[in-house]
């Protein structure tokens, strides 16, 4: 195999790898730009906004990262906009 169509394999595997982090990613409801370890602590968090109850998602946001009732509210809406995109 030449130098040439080693490249195009790797960047044709690369391109691959990452659409399917992106699904990975869009599957969770963040952005690529989002912390991955992020969405393990608010996995939680997204189970109950998945069922529809927002009230009970801020106040499992607030038990995980102990903040106040307006930035867990503010936090949940933010994840919760990306969830339904």
């Amino acid at each position: 195999m030449s130098n040439e169509t080693e490249f195009i394999d790797l960047r044709t595997r690369i391109s691959r790898l990452e659409a399917q982090i992106e699904a990975l990613y869009q599957h969770l409801g963040l952005s690529l730009g989002d912390d991955p370890s992020q969405a393990d602590e608010d996995g939680p968090v997204i189970d109950v906004l998945r069922t529809g109850n927002l009230l009970e998602a801020i106040k499992v946001y607030r038990q995980i990262h102990n903040v106040s009732l307006v930035e867990a509210k503010s936090a949940v809406e933010n994840l919760n906009a990306r969830i339904i995109r």
